[in-house]
């Protein structure tokens, strides 16, 4: 797979769910006030900054040894919705990330409690070391990763 690499060392990839989601927190704010629906999807945005020259080798890996877990957690339901995102053009936006996941959760309890990923792992992967290896690697490749749950403000309230 052909891919557009990115000037001034970065590559960023975002997953994106339609829309901004509350995540259950109870909180004021000068401009509104959030609110929070137990039942309300959440969305988390999933932010990696990979290191110069290794974009293709990191999404490689990704789409190789995450992706398939994101897959059984959409056919479980615990999930909703996958995006990724790259910027389409050298230089929109900040130079802070290259790569992007947005993740959408059916609810908080889908978010918030465990998610029984080491068994998708086992049942995926049966060479445990290799993933592992894999997986130490591909995060070898960035430079930064964080992750950005998000809380709906309704501002019209």
């Amino acid at each position: 797979m052909k891919r557009q690499l990115l000037g001034a060392g970065t590559l960023v990839l975002l997953v994106c769910l339609p829309g901004f989601v509350s995540l259950g927190i109870q909180t004021g704010h000068a401009l509104g006030q959030e609110r929070t629906l137990a039942s309300q999807e959440r969305t988390v945005w999933y932010f990696y900054r990979v290191k110069w020259g290794f974009q293709d080798s990191f999404i490689d890996l990704y789409q190789k040894n995450h992706q398939p877990i994101l897959n059984e957690h959409l056919k479980s339901g615990r999930l909703t919705n996958i995006k990724t995102y790259i910027p389409k053009h050298h230089g929109d936006g900040r130079a802070d990330w290259t790569f992007a996941v947005e993740l959408t959760f059916r609810d908080d309890d889908a978010l918030m409690r465990p998610s029984g990923e080491d068994e998708i792992i086992r049942r995926l992967y049966p060479d445990q070391t290799k993933f592992r290896e894999e997986e130490r690697y591909r995060f070898e490749l960035l430079d930064a990763h964080w992750d950005v749950p998000l809380s709906e403000l309704d501002l019209n309230k």
